[in-house]
């Protein structure tokens, strides 16, 4: 009976050690496992990443993610959708997208893509992109191949999607021979999606509508480094959208805010002018989002720490003073990904171009 007791009370100690310790960790306990548990909605395949050849396609298009640098929510619409009003801006972590026109033998597009789980019919953005361009300029014979080499994660708030399909757009009237000009492209857009149009600008715009009626300003710093910080989980758009409690939106004139960025720049502009309506519901939806938040906030070197976009990645400008300690908290903990990226832009008339390391 002795042992038994010696063997309970070992049990009970040794419990309540690891109760305390994953208490202690619990951003990096709800984050790394009880939200990478199911099966991630897409992977990427490495295998078929490494078979891209370039010389075998036309084109070969950098495309960008984004960021928000703020998001003003402004109102519901009657047809369900939101007014917003917010600065866009493309950073140098992003996708390969490659083009190839295909003979005149050939009756339909093929799209093919090394993330798993992403689709590869006409569902798909880039295939509804070339589509569109082709139906628009009158080319309905023409048909192309496409290779997509993904590394943006879905559900990120970082516009990937939307970033491939203004390439598809882009590189498809290029290989036509250029009939539309960046303005039909830019109209054409909007029947797509609503952050698209932002993908065809130079780099930095201010958004408003759904997001497709843009502004071109003066790009912001090309260079200026911050990092991104993903978790595995993922929030939709319209989950995110139904958890909006409207008396919780700010105040601040999105005019306003735009000035004092374009004024002071994304860095040395004060803290509160990174303005994100919709943190509050992310952070509802998982609240664990906002605990990462406030770690990261801690990190000395970073000047501004939010959200981009529904989430759910969070964006930091600057760069950690000790990366290796900033690594190893954060590039190394289960269920998050870091991406180290600069601000980008892209020459009047030309695509954006991937940094070179």
């Amino acid at each position: 009976m002795q042992s038994l007791a010696s063997i309970l009370n070992f049990l009970y100690l040794f419990l309540s050690v690891t109760a305390a310790f994953v208490q202690k960790n619990d951003i990096s306990y709800r984050l790394g496992n009880r939200l990478q548990s199911p099966k991630p909605r897409f992977s990427v395949s490495s295998s078929l990443k490494s078979t891209v050849n370039d010389s075998e396609y036309d084109l070969s298009l950098f495309s960008p993610c984004k960021i928000n640098l703020f998001l003003r929510i402004i109102r519901k619409r009657p047809d369900g959708y939101h007014d917003l009003a917010s600065l866009f801006q493309t950073v140098g972590f992003g996708d390969m997208l490659h083009l190839k026109k295909l003979d005149e033998s050939a009756k339909a597009d093929i799209f093919e893509c090394n993330m798993e789980g992403v689709p590869t019919d006409k569902t798909n953005l880039v295939i509804r992109a070339l589509d569109l361009v082709r139906t628009k300029t009158g080319n309905n014979e023409i048909f192309f191949k496409a290779n997509l080499v993904k590394q943006v994660p879905a559900q990120a708030g970082l516009g990937g999607g939307s970033g491939n399909a203004a390439a598809a757009m882009w590189g498809a009237n290029e290989l036509l021979g250029r009939p539309a000009s960046l303005e039909n492209l830019v109209e054409w857009s909007g029947e797509l999606g609503s952050d698209i149009t932002f993908f065809l600008s130079e780099g930095t715009a201010y958004c408003t509508g759904r997001g497709e009626v843009m502004t071109p300003v003066d790009p912001l710093p090309d260079g200026t480094k911050l990092c991104i910080v993903k978790p595995n989980v993922g929030l939709s758009t319209p989950e995110v959208f139904r958890a909006l409690k409207y008396d919780k939106l700010s105040t601040t004139d999105p005019e306003v805010l735009l000035k004092r960025f374009m004024e002071k720049g994304p860095v040395d502009i004060e803290d509160d002018a990174y303005v994100n309506d919709l943190e509050q519901p992310a952070f509802d939806c998982l609240p664990e989002l906002k605990r990462l938040k406030e770690e990261l906030k801690l990190v000395e070197g970073f000047d501004h720490v939010m959200m981009s976009g529904s989430g759910t990645s969070i964006f930091c400008i600057g760069e950690p003073k000790d990366r290796d300690a900033f690594m190893k908290e954060f590039g190394q903990r289960k269920g998050i990904n870091v991406f180290p990226a600069k601000f980008t832009s892209r020459k009047q008339g030309g695509w954006f171009q991937k940094a070179k390391n």
